[in-house]
């Protein structure tokens, strides 16, 4: 089964993946990068500014295989 690292970058701070994943294609690397997304918009739902991530999705020898873009902009509601 291929091994599928999963690197993020917010800006300021790039975290690169060192233990990766064992997923069986990039649909299912794909996936796992939607969940992490996902996690991190839950946790910003109370940020008080801009926030930009940027995802990487590589295999084993340091191929990119995919990207993923995320701003966050939370912006009060006019009363």
């Amino acid at each position: 089964m291929p091994r599928y690292f999963i690197d993020l970058h917010d800006g300021s701070n790039p975290v690169r993946d060192r233990e990766g994943f064992d997923l069986p294609d990039l649909d299912a690397a794909r996936a796992q990068a939607v969940r992490i997304m996902t996690r991190i918009a839950q946790g910003m739902a109370d940020g008080p500014a801009r926030q930009d991530y940027v995802l990487a999705v590589r295999t084993e020898d340091g191929t990119v295989r995919l990207r993923m873009r995320m701003s966050l902009d939370p912006e009060p509601a006019a009363e």
